[in-house]
């Protein structure tokens, strides 16, 4: 089976193409995202995979049960569209994926970019701007979008991932580097 992300590659491009031909802006496309995200958290519950399984089920009731999962009587057109397609073609496991992709896509064209941050502890407004005020000049020319998370096994620091690119300062990562020194 072909990986999940080149799969979901051709689906985020026609999304982004179908709302600039639609000549929507990045108003709708935030909106679409976040609609995407959400059908993502339900197409991959427990319940909905197990229930999708059923060959009983046309694709028009999977379909149906996306929505309803969503508590949505009607999504936006590109998203339902994008939703008919992705069941009738059997590729719901790629729609996390294609969420991911579509978001990263519609980044690039308003030159921002996600700033995935794990910290041990919480941060205070204060700190996550100093941040990012910081990781601004690592990522010339891009609005950084800080997405906080703590985890607490870090022990403290913090990791930071922008795209393909990983800034990690946290201690458990200095831990592990001292052990390899160490045993080698």
């Amino acid at each position: 089976m072909a990986e999940l992300s080149t799969i979901a590659r051709p689906y985020a491009h026609a999304l982004l193409l179908a709302l600039h031909d639609a000549k929507k802006g990045p108003e709708e496309a935030a909106d679409l995202a976040a609609v995407l995200d959400g059908i993502a958290q339900v197409v991959t519950t427990d319940e909905l995979v197990s229930v999708i399984g059923d060959p009983k089920l046309s694709s028009e009731q999977i379909y149906d049960l996306i929505v309803a999962g969503l508590g949505q009587t009607k999504l936006p057109e590109e998203a339902a569209n994008l939703l008919k397609v992705v069941v009738e073609n059997g590729r719901l496991e790629a729609v996390p994926e294609i969420a991911r992709q579509f978001r990263e896509l519609k980044n690039q064209s308003e030159g921002v970019a996600d700033a995935y941050i794990e910290t041990a502890m919480p941060m205070s407004q204060a700190e996550v701007d100093d941040l990012i005020a910081g990781l601004g000049k690592r990522f010339p020319g891009l609005k950084l979008t800080p997405i906080v998370t703590v985890n607490e096994e870090l022990i403290g620091g913090v990791r930071v991932r922008v795209g393909d690119r990983v800034l990690d300062g946290s201690i458990q990562t200095r831990l592990a580097q001292m052990q390899e020194a160490l045993t080698a």
